[in-house]
């Protein structure tokens, strides 16, 4: 072994262990009989038991998920739509300008992207009455905001990656411009098109800043009842449920996976 790779191997290893460790010490943690998060006290699952009687993290994380999914299908939709325009368009009047406003939420600072929202949402309901003050509804549109610029990105740079030679042969074959969208385009990109909703969806899930600026009373996301919680100490119940979320994620990652090298298998 080179001087060179060993260094790499270690500093790796170095890199594994400060990402991980944290992680396998919540997880740890998380089955221990005391209710000090920091002294071990045996194991037990009581706090998994304290945690699905809890109806306020229950609540929170019901409206989590249903704002994490809805806005990572419509961050799919508008950010496929987006990334395929200006990819596949060509140059067209305004181009430059499209690109600057999908591309302007990766790159601004959430404090001001919430506070914006928030004003706009005020002015809206001042001038037309919707939204009817701040609630999931709101969430969602912020999310979607911002999430489907990242999908946009990932799908762009995917159609850049693609060979253009079989949309040109089924053109050739008599294919229609939607006919080939859908049946030659679409499957092709489906590796990223996957990826971008789960990086949607994990982006909605895991957003405070956002969120706490957007939402109203009664409609508190999971991150925003996690803060108000650790701000007074954390709780054991805590370490049990972002166990669950760990093993969740770290199920869906698997899944994504086995399904995009089961598409690459077959193409």
């Amino acid at each position: 072994m080179t001087r060179n790779s060993k260094f790499l191997s270690i500093s790796s290893l170095f890199g594994f262990i400060f990402l991980y460790a944290p992680i396998l010490s919540l997880i740890i943690y998380s089955f221990n009989k005391s209710k000090l998060v920091t002294v071990w006290g045996g194991w037990s699952v009581k706090w998994y038991a304290e945690l699905f009687n809890n109806q306020q993290i229950i609540d929170a994380a019901i409206v989590s998920l249903k704002v994490a999914f809805i806005t990572a299908t419509l961050s799919v939709i508008l950010g496929v739509l987006a990334g395929y325009v200006l990819s596949r368009m060509g140059k067209f009047p305004g181009k430059l300008i499209v690109s600057g406003w999908i591309s302007a939420p990766l790159i601004m600072p959430e404090v001001i992207t919430g506070l914006s929202l928030l004003l706009l949402f005020v002015s809206l309901e001042n001038l037309i009455g919707w939204p009817a003050g701040r609630g999931i509804t709101t969430i969602i549109i912020a999310h979607t905001t911002f999430c489907m610029a990242y999908v946009a990105v990932i799908v762009q740079s995917r159609l850049s990656q693609m060979d253009d030679s079989l949309e040109e042969a089924a053109m050739d074959l008599g294919a229609k411009p939607h006919s080939l969208f859908f049946l030659i385009t679409l499957p092709i990109i489906s590796p990223a098109i996957i990826s971008g909703w789960l990086l949607a969806f994990t982006m909605s899930l895991d957003d405070l800043v956002i969120a706490s600026f957007v939402s109203g009373p009664g409609n508190s996301t999971l991150p925003m009842v996690i803060f108000s919680k650790i701000r007074l100490g954390v709780s054991p119940e805590v370490n049990a449920l972002a166990t669950i979320m760990i093993l969740i994620v770290a199920i869906g990652v698997v899944a994504a996976m086995w399904q995009m090298r089961k598409k690459e298998t077959t193409l």
